[in-house]
This record gives structure tokens, sequence and C-alpha cells, in this order.
């Protein structure tokens, strides 16, 4: 067996601690995976922006870097979208670092992957109002990628050109980590930094920038869908959108792209939307992934992250209308999988997607969250009881489908997961409590959580390309293991050591187990995420989440830190 800590590495502290820019247009070839006959080739790479000194010290100028070493601030491709031979992506600076209101940040972090200033940062100390918690913050990008050429562009001065209102508007948006083609439009959303949904519109046709918007009535937005063609988003409110969801219906054109009217009303926050068997399903997240916030260990299930069933879209008038947003039916939740109340709290939900008759979905578990909250719950009264609940409470990314729903025939699957999981008693040990471990009244039809790989925590996008599903993952191994691949047990032949790197995993049928495409980063070990998924016949357009800013050595074959988008192609 391999000797891996738990998911602690650089983070631990966090336990305690919770309370003009160039980029590479480099198609080139990536790896010929041996699994599946697919092949990947590296379209475009961001680039160093910004020159870093050490924390809290003045940027010097650049880049190229005569003082200090490049860093590449632009993270993650966000929001992706197709409009014929082009896509169009915006992306999200510095993500790792980015943290909700009610976090406490305490100290920076820098290490030799990536550097987390806080309110050490420039943009903190020359703006005491900014929290520290954005001190990070860099405006987002928005690029066309032309797959005809191969001919990469930054859009993003079309946006800050058009007018200062457009430029702030800009400037205060976290990440454009939403984006949709649609009826001549292209829209790229993301949450604001100030207020409300910042929009950004481009004529799908011509490339013109069409204007903006802030939305204040909702704070987060995630994913877009088409259904029986019209156009869905699902959004957050409240504060950092935790309070509850909604799902829009777009309503606007090219003379007035910004327009929307609201057609699902749930308890969460919407997270990832896809259309399934003439009706519109949605994935949630909780409120307490959002703020850090624990409710009393037995809660609401409508509270906990679920898939929640829209009415059908032909019922009345075609597609969903204002009279359907009280219509829809909670199908699944996580309390019926999860046995502990507190750690069902912290999950969250992904990827969703519709595939050979059936939905399919996947859980996310941030890093140390379910730890944070047990924490809160239920204060250990000793050192050792801090150790149990980080041991017991971390968990792996569970993938789920489900058909019929609302039918006599409904029928709900754990495709990978766990029979059993740790579940605590707090009136055992006389009121001290214990760990034990507990069913979770599943048995799993093809493997364990995480695709077998402890460290993938996140199901983070699916899509459908080629008549085969693909899951995307958050791998944590490179952050928890602190880059450095652990060590066999002696004596130990048969153990498989952990990979760095996102993973992608392919269903070729609903009859056949997942099988590895790529398990090691698409081709870098520091690209930690599948963000993004865009299909195309039988080819993918994957945008990838990479927040090693520090990472940035121009040495041919170095991994090198900053987002990625790769094209996937099969024969």
């Amino acid at each position: 067996m391999y000797r891996t800590r738990p998911l602690l590495g650089r983070l631990f502290s966090g336990v305690l601690a919770l309370g003009i820019v160039t980029t590479l247009a480099v198609p080139q070839a990536v790896a010929d995976p041996p699994n599946g006959g697919e092949s990947l080739r590296l379209l475009a790479k961001a680039a160093p922006d910004e020159c870093f000194a050490g924390i809290g010290v003045p940027y010097p100028p650049g880049p190229p870097c005569a003082e200090g070493q490049p860093k590449v601030n632009q993270a993650y491709v966000w929001g992706l979208a197709q409009t014929g031979r082009r896509l169009w992506f915006g992306t999200g600076a510095n993500v790792l670092c980015l943290k909700p209101e009610g976090y406490n940040v305490r100290e920076p972090i820098l290490n030799d992957d990536y550097a987390c200033e806080y309110g050490d940062s420039q943009p903190a100390q020359q703006n005491p109002q900014l929290p520290a918690t954005l001190g990070d913050h860099r405006p987002p990008q928005v690029f066309t990628y032309d797959l005809s050429t191969d001919d990469l562009r930054e859009r993003t001065a079309d946006i800050v050109g058009a007018s200062e209102a457009d430029a702030d508007l800009l400037r205060s948006t976290a990440g454009l980590r939403a984006a949709a083609a649609h009826h001549g439009v292209v829209l790229l959303g993301g949450p604001s930094v100030v207020d409300g949904v910042n929009l950004f519109a481009f004529d799908s046709f011509s490339g013109r920038y069409l204007g903006s918007a802030n939305l204040t009535a909702y704070q987060n937005i995630r994913h877009f869908t088409v259904a029986a063609g019209e156009l869905y988003a699902g959004v957050g409110l409240g504060v950092n959108g935790g309070e509850s969801g909604q799902v829009l219906r777009w309503t606007g054109n090219r003379a007035a792209p910004f327009t929307f009217v609201e057609v699902g009303d749930l308890p969460t926050q919407v997270a990832d939307i896809t259309a399934h068997h003439g009706r519109i399903y949605v994935t949630t997240w909780p409120k307490a992934i959002v703020d850090g916030s624990a409710a009393a260990p037995v809660v609401d299930t409508s509270g906990l992250a679920s898939v929640w069933m829209s009415p059908p879209l032909a019922t009345g008038a075609p597609g969903l209308t204002v009279d359907d947003a009280h219509g829809w039916t909670q199908v699944w939740t996580v309390g019926e999988y999860e046995p502990d109340p507190v750690v069902a709290q912290a999950y969250a939900l992904g990827g969703l997607a519709s595939f050979d008759g059936h939905l399919y979905w996947g859980t996310m578990h941030v890093p140390l969250q379910a730890t944070a909250l047990h924490l809160a719950t239920y204060p250990p009264r000793s050192p050792a009881q801090v150790q149990a609940t980080v041991q017991n409470t971390q968990r792996a990314l569970g993938v789920f489908r489900g058909r019929a729903f609302g039918t006599a025939f409904e029928q709900v699957e754990t495709l990978y997961g766990e029979s059993e999981l740790p579940a605590f008693d707090p009136t055992a040990n006389g009121g001290t409590g214990a760990w034990a471990s507990t069913p979770t009244g599943q048995t799993p039809r093809y493997g364990e959580s995480g695709f077998g790989d402890p460290f993938n925590l996140y199901a983070w996008k699916m899509a459908v390309a080629g008549d085969r599903l693909y899951i995307g993952t958050m791998d944590f191994a490179y952050i928890s293991l602190d880059g450095e691949m652990p060590t066999p047990d002696p004596g130990s032949a048969e153990a498989t050591p952990p990979t760095f790197g996102a993973d992608l995993w392919a269903f070729d049928s609903a009859d056949e187990a997942a099988r590895p495409v790529d398990t090691t980063g698409l081709g870098n070990p520091l690209n930690q995420g599948v963000r993004t998924m865009i299909p195309y016949g039988s080819t993918l357009y994957v945008g990838t989440a990479n927040p090693m800013n520090l990472r940035a050595d121009p040495t041919p074959g170095v991994p090198k830190g900053g987002w990625e988008l790769i094209e996937l192609t099969r024969p």
C-alpha cells in the first residue's frame, strides 16, 4: 500500500483559519491516451501577466521581468461557449486565493507553486476597503479561438474600450464563470465583487461587442443550457448566492441582450443545469458551502445539495414560464447517501448530463469544508479528536444516475461511491462522541468514490460527445501532498500511487463502467481541474483550472501554471 496523507498538506492550517495581458496560442500535440483512442492537442495557454517580488512587495514592471519572477494570474477557463467554428471563453484569476465572505483569512500563502497575498497584496494596500479575501482578485479576460485557423484573439479590450462604465464592470467581476451562445448572441457572466451578477454580450456573427449589464437581483451564475430551443441559466440569490436559487429563461436578442424571466424558484443556489427527457434538471449548492456556516445536525433536506426537476417543457406555453417557477420537484438529495448529517451539509453537486436514457450527476467536496463544519458543530476536546474529525470528514466524489423520475419506474443508482462511510455519534463515550463506520444504504455498481482515487474531490463537469459521456474531475493530490509523490510501504507491490492532475473519465455506454481517458492533468500535472467542456460532434473542447501562478519557468517541457484550452478528438 501507498502511504498517503489525508487532505491536509499546505491547507491544514486552513482548518483553524476558516471562521492588458499576453496569452499563448500554441497548438501542439499533448498526448495520445491509450484507453479509448482519444488524442489531446493543446490549443492555447495562459502566459505570465505580472512580476512578483515577494508578499506585499510592489510589483516590478513587466513581464518580461527584470526584477522578481513571472506570475500567471489567469487560472481558469471558467466559461466556455461555441458558435460555429469559433470558441468564446472567459477566465478567472487566482481563483484558489479568492475566499467568500465569512472566511477568516489570516496569513498569506507562499510556496514554489503559488502565492496568495490576501490583505498584503498591492490592490488591497491601495484600496483599504477591499476585503482581504479579495486581495488577489484580478479582472477576467475574454478570448475567441478560431478552430479553422487556430487563431486566438483576446477580446477584453472590446469591453474596456467601449466606455468607462463597461471597464468598471469588468474590473469588478470576480470571473467569467458562465458562457452561452444563442440566437446570435454570446453571453459571458460572473459574480460581481461589489453586488450582483455582471453580464457582457457580443454579436456571435460579427463579433461586435454589444454591451454589459449588472443584474443586482442575483449574486452568482454558473452555467447555461439550451432546451427545446430556449436558453436557461441557474443563479444564486442573497450573500454570495447562498440564500436561494433561481432558474432564468433568456428572453433577449441582439438589440436587448440582458432580459430574463424567472421560471424556477429553488431553496438553494443553482450549480449545473441540463435538459433531459423534456424537462430541465439542475444540481444545487447548499448555504454551508458558500459561507462556511453550519446548521443544526438535523436540517430540512430541501436545503441540502440536491437534484431538482422542472415541469415538462411542453406543458402549456412552449418552454418554461413564470407560472412554472414553483412547480419544480426535488428528485434526489445527498441525504439519501451521506450518513453523517453535518458532513451532508458540506456536499455540493457538480456536473450533470443526460446520457443513454439516464441523468448522471456527481458530487463535489470543497477541501476541509466538512471538517470545518464539524469542528464548529462539535468542538473537539483534544488534538486526537481534531485528527479524528479531519480523517473522518473527507470525501471523494461520487457519481450517480437516475431515470423515470416521478413515475412508478423511478430508479436511482450509485455508480461510484461507498457502501459505508464514517458518521459521528455525539452521544457516544458519555457525550464525548465517536466516529463509526455507517451504511450508506447503497451498493456502488462500478467502484469506489473518486474513481478509486481519494484525491478526486469534484465531479466538476460532464459532457456528451460522440455518444460518450465524459466526466472531468478536480484532483487535489498536488496541493494536498505538497507536490511530492508518496512512497510505497515496504514489501508492497500491488498498490497504485495517486496521480497529479485532473482526471478525465468516459462512459462508452450505460452498460459499462467508466474508463480513464487521462488521469494526469491532460498533459500538465498542474491542471488540477477540468472546469469546462464543450462538445462538437465527437470532438471535445476542454478548459482547465490551473491555479499555480508562480509556475512560469519558460523551459520547454516544464509544467506551467495558468489555464489551458485543449482539444480532445478520437477516430
